[in-house]
């Protein structure tokens, strides 16, 4: 008798956990957390930072033949910035058609290689600190952040 009434009960439990009820057709609505500011914690900028440097190539020979030679000629110029804080940062650079996320170590130099005369639109989290910046880039430039 005891096998009859737990099989049924089973069945009733999981018809009444899978139902939701919503009372005068209210609509449900769901909130998640939103970023308004658009700016990032220091943990998920941790975590980008982990995610993007298993995968960064640095431009090392071209940022040195820029800066060691006569590079007037060539559409490209040298950026590099210099991270004097003790966290990781993920610096996103933006321009006409370029678009690149720069991982930069605490205590380290980050550096890419930018299309000349080009307005640029710098931004990324030092810490606790929101960066945010507009550079216009026509030559070898060189940025130092810190907290």
């Amino acid at each position: 008798m005891k096998k009859k009434l737990i099989f049924p009960s089973i069945i009733i439990s999981l018809v009444l956990v899978s139902c939701s009820v919503n009372y005068n057709n209210y609509p449900m609505k769901r909130t998640y957390p939103s970023n308004s500011n658009n700016t990032s914690s220091p943990a998920s900028t941790e975590r980008e930072y982990n995610e993007l440097i298993k995968t960064h190539k640095p431009e090392t020979t071209d940022v040195l033949n820029d800066l060691l030679n006569d590079s007037s000629g060539n559409t490209k110029t040298s950026f590099s910035v210099e991270n004097k804080s003790p966290c990781n940062m993920v610096l996103t650079i933006s321009g006409n058609n370029y678009f690149k996320k720069l991982p930069i170590g605490a205590g380290k130099i980050g550096y890419v290689m930018l299309p000349k005369n080009q307005s640029y639109k710098l931004s990324g989290m030092l810490c606790n600190s929101v960066y945010q910046s507009t550079k216009f880039i026509s030559s070898s430039y060189s940025i130092t952040l810190s907290n």
